[in-house]
């Protein structure tokens, strides 16, 4: 084959990912802002106007594309969620690169990249971590397979820094590094121990992350304490317990492709140059198991297995007779657009909220019915503070809690004036309680009995509902809005014991 007809051949794959990823793209932009801001969300938000180096649920590279987004878009959340889903869309084109890096051509880089679809829908879906989380698991496997094909230890560097960037993102990067030291010491390339650049690569990423370690430094390392409370109670609740069942939700048909991925890596000939990409899913499948962690950790593992298994699925397909190759491709191209689609149907908004295909999205998807509600929340909230008398109006708070409710108070409460929230769960507890403190409190978000042992009085005055009857946490798990007034100890006192994580 001549060089015009490569390039032209890459050129024309190229083209082929930058297609689906702006397909993708588009789903997410045209469908982002259908039903409203999910819990997670709007702590995310409030984050956002406060930049730091650190937050006590996570690193600050989300709450960072936050800010800009609010800079660009304001409040809007389609604009708000554009990161996110532009992060998932690179993703879907590296996919389909590291299959041409494997050797694949235009029709393997296609189905790699088409494979990698379902999760950029479902991770791209909210402005979370898990969306940066992704590409950087993704950036990080094409750099190393780059690695593994070149022997070029240049690529150290790259690799060092997706794992920096990575770790300002979400601290599971940590597990994908362990996987890429497994390699080095238990494959060929650790010839490359002896290299500068594997070692400035390891310097490159410790760099970035220093600023982070800094605050984690100087806040006494919450983090840690956050993520073992959120473990301990994902372990208690059964969130953990079928991780494995989870891998199948994750890949759905797709899986028999992830298996010839793995297959290709660890045991094929062809892909021998490439074993050490392998342990990019052996060991986070190992760690995330044995440490109980929740099915979705491992997601970002799985586009290097596509990859390999679009690449090793094509080279065996070309050794059938043309009969059995049509029907292999049309059954490989079937699996995967059927993942799409359930993909699309109960992990993308495209169905009005009041539907019966809604309905049934709400059944799978839990999140959805956190996307719900807040405004009317938050109006509940006003027409609350509008009916107290002015001796109750002149030091009124609100205390939420959870910061879904607090971000949603901060988000919509300035329409009616009302004050910041006050809550203390994550980082918005170390912005405190206001001075000075109120006496009279709406509380939202806790029980009767809560309001009883530390108010001096307290009633139940209405109670969180929705418009659509969509059920979710705050109309199901803690539905009573309450006023309270004065407090029974300090509120210095209080506010030491008030600390929670979630």
């Amino acid at each position: 084959m001549s060089t015009d007809d490569r390039n032209g051949r890459r050129d024309r794959g190229l083209v082929i990912l930058l297609a689906l990823a702006t397909t993708v793209l588009f789903i997410h932009l045209m469908t982002g802002g259908r039903y409203g801001f999910h819990r997670d969300e709007l702590a995310t938000l409030d984050d956002a106007r406060h930049l730091a180096w650190g937050y006590v649920a996570y690193p600050p590279i989300t709450p960072f594309f936050g800010w800009i987004s609010l800079k660009l878009f304001g409040e809007s959340l389609t604009g708000f969620r554009l990161f996110a889903a532009a992060s998932t869309s690179v993703a879907v084109v590296l996919t389909g690169l590291m299959a041409r890096e494997l050797g694949g051509k235009t029709g393997a880089q296609a189905l790699a990249a088409s494979a990698a679809i379902p999760l950029a829908l479902g991770a791209g879906s909210l402005m979370q971590y898990v969306s940066f989380d992704y590409l950087a698991w993704v950036a990080c496997s094409y750099f190393f397979v780059l690695l593994c094909k070149t022997r070029d230890p240049r690529w150290w560097l790259a690799i060092g820094g997706c794992i920096g960037l990575g770790m300002l993102t979400k601290y599971s990067m940590l597990v994908f590094a362990l996987a890429i030291a497994t390699a080095v010491l238990f494959t060929d390339l650790g010839t490359h121990l002896r290299s500068k650049w594997l070692w400035l690569g390891v310097a490159a990423s410790l760099l970035i992350f220093l600023p982070n370690l800094i605050w984690q430094i100087q806040n006494n390392f919450v983090s840690l304490d956050f993520l073992r409370d959120i473990r301990e109670r994902d372990v208690r609740i059964g969130r953990t317990q079928n991780f494995l069942p989870d891998q199948l939700e994750l890949t759905l048909f797709t899986l028999p492709l992830a298996i010839l991925g793995l297959f290709f890596y660890l045991a094929s000939k062809t892909g021998r140059t490439f074993r050490a990409a392998g342990y990019l899913y052996i060991i986070p499948l190992i760690t995330f198991l044995v440490a109980k962690g929740r099915g979705y950790y491992l997601a970002p593992a799985y586009p290097v297995l596509y990859a390999g298994g679009a690449v090793f699925g094509a080279e065996l397909i070309r050794e059938v007779r043309l009969v059995w190759r049509l029907s292999l491709w049309g059954l490989a191209w079937a699996s995967v657009v059927m993942t799409i689609s359930f993909a699309a149907a109960f992990f993308v908004p495209m169905a009005p909220v009041d539907s019966g295909w809604a309905r049934q999205a709400f059944k799978v998807n839990g999140d959805f019915r956190e996307e719900i509600g807040w405004p009317e929340l938050v109006h509940k909230l006003a027409q609350v503070r509008d009916s107290l008398g002015v001796a109750d109006r002149s030091r009124f708070g609100i205390l939420a809690g959870n910061y879904g409710e607090a971000g949603a108070i901060n988000l919509y409460g300035k329409e009616y004036g009302l004050p910041e929230a006050i809550c203390g769960t994550n980082s918005f507890w170390a912005r405190g309680y206001g001075d000075p403190p109120p006496e009279t409190l709406i509380v939202i978000g806790f029980s009767g009995e809560f309001g009883d042992q530390y108010f001096e009085s307290c009633e139940v005055v209405g109670h969180i509902t929705n418009k659509y009857g969509v059920a979710n946490e705050e109309t199901t798990d803690h539905s009573d809005i309450l006023l309270c007034r004065h407090l029974r100890q300090s509120w210095p006192k209080f506010w030491k014991t008030f600390r929670r994580y979630g």
